[in-house]
């Protein structure tokens, strides 16, 4: 089935939304429902045993995490809220209060926001999937694991999971429906489009999962986790901890979705076809691209080996976004029109300010030792099973990773310490979880809606198969991952 060049180009061409007419940033209830939280928080007596100072910064960073809920303000602005909200009342002085700002790994996943820039800009990243759909797409299945290793890919170096899934490999899928008459429009969205949009989603929140750059949220977790207990998680750490039950889950996830959403069009030969006049239109690679693949393998080596030698993650990003703007693949006006990178600063600052300092003035190890007696008596690994259980499903209550991993982790690793269980074990599988469990619903990460916006596949259906989907990510990464954890020594 051939496709003109001028329709593949309007079936990849992305759209951006626009406000809507007197849109405002300021939403008044709430606004209103924050405070208010927060304020009850605040006037409820500080328990015994608890600094108020604590108890204070703990009213102010729940009314934090529901206003990242209910958004009262952009993210951005929820979090200068906060910030202002610890010095005014006293809580912290202001240089602890900006002292987020200061953290290398927030700067680490601003640096990777700006280098993923790079991928977009210079179409690499388009590149390499028409790559991988030209060598494995003549049939459905192996397009949707073309698309899948195309995100694998990427993934190291594109933080933003929603720009990685919904920037480059969703525009793919949109256009090979189109192409193949998989269209919402007519109701032939079952003949592909349904199959590829739910396996490129749910394969992104498995590539999240997989490397600590690979999501938003991840190097959240990793700083929480050493306040928490006192140790690093590395970025080889996590790779290594995540490869075996990653790559489980890419072979076996596609493989259930075909079962239980299958297409009607099980060959597409023309996707081959398609792929390579794309690639034959965007002709030889370009010097920027091979720029931007040299600067792709450096700091993906520097990660790796980057320790052995005094480098560390961040120090990488730096050398990775030095070379490119050296080599002009970005320039400076790139880097300050990237303003997801920018918010990201904002808010990550306030957050990993207020989880360390809920730490410092003991909150965290409060609420663990509260805990502590509850789970006394429970095998560790029963305790860590059904807090990992409960930390997965409470994600239905959720509408993004970093408001749950902010609200939870930090106190979920601490009593899965206090049970007993190892405390390195604890983390990477809570960390984990923290990106798998967005399979579950259509807006509980930032490319949910992305996928699930355009009508491919109706919300009941989209619950349901990730359900399924999170019960095998629970047996795989809870199976198979253990026993690889058990042979790297992690328990």
């Amino acid at each position: 089935m051939a496709m003109s060049h001028s329709a593949l180009k309007r079936a990849h061409k992305v759209t951006p939304l626009k406000p809507t007419k007197g849109e405002k940033d300021v939403k008044l209830i709430p606004l209103l429902i924050t405070l208010a939280i927060g304020a009850i928080l605040w006037f409820i007596p500080t328990p015994e045993g608890l600094d108020p100072k604590a108890w204070h910064l703990f009213a102010i960073f729940v009314a934090t995490i529901v206003g990242l809920i209910i958004k009262p303000l952009p993210m951005g602005g929820v979090a200068i809220l906060a910030i202002t909200s610890t010095v005014l009342t006293g809580t912290l002085a202001l240089s602890d209060a900006l002292s987020g700002f200061q953290n290398s790994t927030i700067w680490l996943i601003v640096i990777a926001f700006f280098i993923s820039r790079g991928f977009i800009k210079t179409g690499l990243g388009n590149r390499v999937a028409y790559m991988f759909v030209q060598k494995f797409g003549k049939k459905t299945l192996g397009l949707s694991y073309s698309l899948l290793i195309s995100d694998l890919v990427l993934a190291p170096a594109m933080p933003s999971n929603t720009a990685r899934a919904g920037g480059i490999i969703f525009p793919i899928i949109r256009s090979l429906s189109d192409t193949f008459g998989s269209k919402v429009e007519d109701g032939t969205q079952k003949k592909m489009g349904s199959f590829l949009s739910t396996v490129a989603f749910q394969g992104d929140m498995i590539t999240s999962a997989m490397f600590m750059t690979a999501m938003a949220a991840n190097p959240l977790a990793a700083s929480i986790a050493k306040d928490v207990m006192g140790q690093e998680i590395t970025w080889t750490g996590w790779a290594i901890a995540a490869i075996v039950p990653g790559i489980v889950s890419l072979i076996a996830i596609p493989l259930i979705l075909y079962k239980l959403n299958p297409p009607e069009i099980k060959e597409t030969p023309a996707a081959a076809e398609i792929a390579k006049e794309k690639l034959k239109e965007m002709g030889p690679l370009k010097k920027a691209e091979w720029n931007m693949i040299m600067v792709f393998v450096l700091i993906l080596g520097l990660w790796i080996f980057g320790s052995k030698i005094g480098i560390d993650a961040t120090t990488t990003a730096l050398i990775g976004l030095a070379v490119l703007l050296l080599t002009e693949v970005l320039k400076w006006s790139d880097i300050k029109k990237e303003e997801g990178a920018w918010d990201t600063l904002v808010w990550f600052a306030a957050l990993v300010m207020m989880a360390t300092y809920l730490n410092n003035l003991g909150m965290i190890p409060w609420f663990s030792d509260m805990m502590k007696g509850a789970v006394s008596e429970m095998n560790w690994i029963w305790a860590i099973v059904v807090l990992a259980l409960v930390y997965f499903y409470s994600h239905y209550f959720f509408a993004s990773n970093t408001a749950h991993v902010s609200a939870m982790y930090a106190a979920f690793l601490a009593v899965a310490i206090a049970a007993g269980a190892p405390a390195m074990l604890s983390a990477l599988l809570l960390a984990f979880f923290s990106n798998l469990f967005s399979c579950t619903t259509h807006y509980g990460c930032g490319p949910a809606p992305v996928f699930f916006g355009p009508g491919y596949t109706s919300q009941n259906k989209w619950w349901s198969l990730g359900f399924v989907v999170s019960i095998a990510h629970i047996l795989i990464w809870g199976i198979v991952g253990g026993v690889w954890w058990k042979i790297l020594g992690l328990w």
